[in-house]
């Protein structure tokens, strides 16, 4: 089904965007309204949508630039909901004590409620909603159930007019999140071959793999992929650190957007900037080595040529 109808938009490059520099991270220092706009002057003038995962202050701020500074961009917002079970699974954590789940069901019920509001606030930027994120995958460490995602999804339909989602890796839409899809008005999948230890020689192939998974399975709804990129560091944890650098990753980003633009698929690459406040404090830690531009803003190879390009036009 074409996502264009399914979003009421028109088509265009679109990338995930956390704007968080050295020393900040959520709940403790935010980026600044110059930091913000610094980004998204990057941004703009190669993506036309941008995603952003919450309804705190960074996604406030970016809202605000957006319509104060006149950007041509629009925005995919999410609330993200916390742990409302005990996932007992979860390799790095995933359970906490039952006052916490509590705690955190009135927390998601008041993000949602934001969601809502920023959609009533910035119709003219925020395109889409999504109620949470990778908040039903098995290894998830804030798992929420699907029967309180559907809720969410009511509440916010019910609310606003924006097409509401909810974003996840492709595996629980096979089956898990089968009661979902009705409520939702389109899916959005994240597929990551490195992670799943695939080499760059299948990895495009392995991501339409997983794409298609879905979209066969539910031919009467819009799939668009909200997460899919390519690592350029790792120091083993979970990714071999010969399978990630920026050449791979330069690889890996035009097979993906040719690919997409051929099969008119809208794909979120993920992502803009490294984060340097992700996962253990090891240098190495994959988590921090997603971005296009370095922590610094300064472009990693796939960025250069792209720029190069551009310059030589």
């Amino acid at each position: 089904m074409d996502y264009t109808k399914a979003l009421n938009i028109e088509p265009g490059s679109a990338i995930c965007y956390s704007g968080y520099r050295k020393g900040q991270r959520p709940g403790v220092a935010y980026p600044s309204y110059e930091q913000v706009r610094e980004d998204l002057l990057i941004l703009k003038g190669h993506w036309k949508y941008i995603r952003l995962y919450d309804c705190g202050p960074h996604s406030e701020t970016v809202l605000k630039v957006i319509k104060k500074e006149k950007l041509d961009l629009r925005v995919m917002l999410g609330a993200y909901i916390e742990a409302e079970m005990n996932n007992f699974g979860c390799p790095w954590g995933g359970t906490y004590p039952e006052e916490v789940l509590q705690e955190n069901k009135i927390k998601n019920l008041k993000k949602i409620e934001k969601l809502i509001g920023f959609a009533k606030q910035f119709p003219e930027i925020i395109f889409s909603l999504a109620v949470g994120n990778e908040a039903c995958v098995d290894w998830t460490d804030h798992y929420v159930p699907v029967e309180s995602v559907i809720e969410y999804v009511k509440l916010v339909k019910s609310e606003a007019k924006q097409p509401v989602t909810f974003c996840e890796n492709y595996v629980p839409w096979l089956h898990k999140l089968e009661p979902l899809v009705a409520e939702i008005d389109f899916i959005s999948i994240h597929t990551y071959p490195v992670w799943e230890y695939q080499n760059i020689l299948n990895a495009l192939e392995y991501t339409k793999s997983n794409y298609y998974s879905v979209a066969h399975k539910y031919p009467d709804k819009a799939v668009i992929i909200t997460e899919a990129g390519w690592a350029t560091n790792s120091n083993g944890r979970g990714i071999d650190p010969g399978n990630v650098n920026e050449d791979l990753q330069d690889i890996y980003y035009n097979e993906l957007v040719n690919w997409s633009k051929e099969a008119n698929i809208l794909t979120f690459v993920f992502e803009a900037f490294d984060e340097p406040w992700k996962g253990s404090p090891d240098p190495k830690e994959p988590e921090k080595h997603w971005g296009l531009f370095k922590e610094d803003r300064k472009p990693k190879l796939v960025m250069q040529k792209i720029l190069e390009t551009n310059q030589a036009v």
